[in-house]
């Protein structure tokens, strides 16, 4: 019943996203956008502008809220996110270096790239994770991705200086949005981010037992190392594939994942699928609130979301510093 309701409360904002904007558009000419395209400008407005912008908040809300919850088991840590494996730097430095060297800014250039610098950045981590004695632990993860992370961050910034056209260019891509993006682009990204979902629900199980410590896991017979390779390989699309779709955007899978438990509880199985809609429900809310804040002007989402999830992550920070 719970993800019934959720069901309906992301399908209503979805439509909402398709209906509000800074340009009013009457109901009827929403309808005919679909029923009886005629190619007037609101038309165009709804079927050009505001449905990819609702479907890419749709997808990259639920990816990135599984992504989430699939690291914050793997790491058994409620602060971690995406973001530890690097994948936000790996896809922000492979775009400067694209930009770089070939000179050309177009949208098919940053998914790919994006998409290419963030898988080679969460193997990378993965496999230095691995190294040294013992198996891979949540504090080498957390060693090691913060390591890259400030590594990658390092890099991109250093040729940003060097070349301030490439700073200007991907500036607002930085920010994370959802403004302009290409459905050609998105259409072919999509068919990695349905591996990544369907990855994750089917490890979902494992994750409980994960969750529960390593060498529990292997007295209960899991084969630790691949269910955690499969955990990376599953973080790695779909956080790869929403940042080269939409930027990073950040605190989504950080959030997400302490909401959907609150609701769910702590089965995996369950706690995943909620948070795919309430990561979905989210992202859309966000984007609605982007188009208002400021009179006249749309700001890029990713602001909306870190300024929504900066006190709630201190609030997690505290909650932890209590309980320790």
């Amino acid at each position: 019943m719970g993800l019934i309701i959720l069901f309906i409360l992301v399908l209503l904002a979805f439509l909402l996203s398709i209906s509000i904007g800074v340009v009013s558009i009457p109901f009827r000419s929403i309808v005919d956008a679909f029923w009886s395209f005629d190619g007037s400008r609101e038309q165009l407005i709804v079927r050009d502008v505001r449905l990819p912008r609702a479907l890419v908040a749709l997808v990259v809300g639920c990816s990135l809220a599984i992504a989430g919850c699939v690291m914050q088991a793997l790491s058994r840590n409620d602060l971690a996110g995406p973001e530890l494996f690097g994948i936000n730097y790996g896809a922000a430095l492979a775009i400067v270096i694209a930009m770089f060297v070939s000179g050309s800014a177009s949208t098919y250039l940053f998914a790919s790239s994006a998409l290419l610098g963030a898988a080679l950045a969460g193997i990378f981590v993965f496999l230095l994770s691995s190294l040294g004695r013992g198996a891979l632990t949540p504090i080498k993860l957390v060693i090691a991705g913060s390591t890259m992370n400030l590594l990658l961050a390092s890099i991109t910034q250093g040729i940003l200086i060097l070349n301030e056209q490439s700073l200007d260019t991907i500036r607002f891509w930085l920010a994370g949005s959802l403004t302009g993006r290409e459905m050609e682009t998105f259409w072919k990204v999509l068919p990695i981010m349905a591996i990544g979902l369907i990855g994750g629900l089917l490890i979902s199980k494992h994750l409980n037992i994960i969750r529960l410590g390593e060498e529990m896991a292997q007295g209960l017979g899991q084969h630790v190392f691949y269910i955690k390779a499969l955990c990376v390989a599953v973080v790695v699309l779909l956080a790869g594939s929403s940042v080269a779709i939409a930027g990073p955007i950040g605190f989504i899978g950080l959030a997400v994942s302490h909401l959907a438990r609150a609701i769910a509880g702590h089965d995996y199985r369950w706690t995943i699928p909620y948070a795919a809609g309430a990561g979905s429900l989210l992202l859309l809310l966000a984007d609605i609130g982007a188009r208002f804040i400021l009179p006249e002007q749309e700001i890029p989402v990713g602001v909306v979301t870190a300024f929504l999830g900066a006190p709630f992550l201190i609030y997690l920070a505290q909650r932890k510093e209590r309980a320790t």
